[in-house]
């Protein structure tokens, strides 16, 4: 594996971002990114599951990877998602990513649907053979919605015996726990031991040893309050700012989900629209306004930035 940093600190989801009609919004996915680096954010990820990905047509793929990496320009190191139930297909992904400029990518374990799963030898052969198309790390999206199960014992093997895989998102019940396991059981074969699913377990998993945070995309600002402190060796007042922004984050988390950073992006000016792709669901107009009213009390700059 060739020499790279060593990312850490706040990497947000990206959202994508539609007009109204449902087709992309490149000069509104632009501003999107400009405002998340502008908060903070020390990288970002694109195609996410939180970028609803899943809503996203192969040809719109290679558009917003292309376009994104162009804009960024380098100011930051961005993860492109490249998940897919096939090895040779997730490695192909993989590596148009990687010769795009991706710093790194991010691959769950290959599913589909509700039940059909893939046994522990293949998922080994399967990041293999990734990791053999690409010389940028792998991040292992541990997360519930594929349903497949990861122990720390079976991330900490891939992490110690391919050549790339070295970051994982833990998303799981009891993440601190596994976050500790894990950096227990593979030692520096752990790059990168990260936070996910909106920082909601952000606290614990810092405690746990964690490096990395990949958050929803409203407000890097406000999870940065919570991270700078904890690095710099101030754990109370890391505490503190967990605090205050947990209201938020476990608004998102629990309420608005997916469309949280649209609806303060479009609130702020940033974006046009906040819309998703049908069929799935737009925010109920209540969670919205819960939504907004506990981001107020913080004052982010999604509220200030677009205007």
């Amino acid at each position: 594996m060739a020499t790279h940093p060593r990312y850490q600190g706040v990497f947000p989801v990206v959202p994508t971002i539609f007009k109204e009609s449902g087709e992309l919004d490149l000069p509104g996915q632009k501003r999107c990114i400009d405002f998340m680096i502008d908060a903070g954010s020390h990288g970002v990820c694109i195609l996410a599951n939180f970028s609803e990905q899943f809503s996203i047509s192969d040809d719109e793929r290679e558009i917003l990877t292309r376009e994104i990496l162009e804009h960024v320009a380098g100011r930051v190191p961005v993860i492109v998602t490249t998940t897919h139930y096939g090895s040779l297909i997730c490695a192909q992904r993989s590596r148009r990513a990687q010769d795009l400029g991706a710093a790194m990518v991010m691959v769950m374990p290959p599913y589909h649907g509700a039940t059909i799963r893939v046994p522990e030898p293949n998922i080994y052969e399967f990041f293999s053979k990734v990791s053999d198309a690409i010389d940028i790390p792998i991040m292992i999206q541990d997360a519930p919605v594929s349903g497949t199960t990861l122990s720390a014992a079976f991330l900490a093997k891939m992490a110690s015996e391919i050549a790339n895989v070295s970051y994982f998102k833990i998303e799981t019940p009891g993440a601190a726990s596994k976050l500790r396991e894990l950096i227990k059981l593979g030692g520096a074969a752990i790059e990168g031991p990260w936070d996910g699913e909106e920082a909601i377990t952000l606290l614990p998993d810092l405690e746990a040893g964690c490096t990395g945070a990949m958050t929803g995309g409203g407000y890097p600002d406000g999870i940065r309050q919570i991270m700078d402190p904890w690095f710099a060796g101030n754990r109370a007042q890391a505490i503190d700012a967990y605090s205050r922004w947990l209201p938020l984050i476990n608004y998102e988390n629990r309420q608005g989900g997916i469309l949280s950073a649209k609806a303060l992006m479009k609130e702020g000016g940033i974006i046009d629209s906040d819309v998703s792709r049908h069929p799935f669901p737009a925010m109920h107009p209540a969670v919205r306004s819960g939504l907004l009213e506990t981001a107020r009390r913080l004052d982010p700059l999604v509220f200030r930035w677009g205007k």
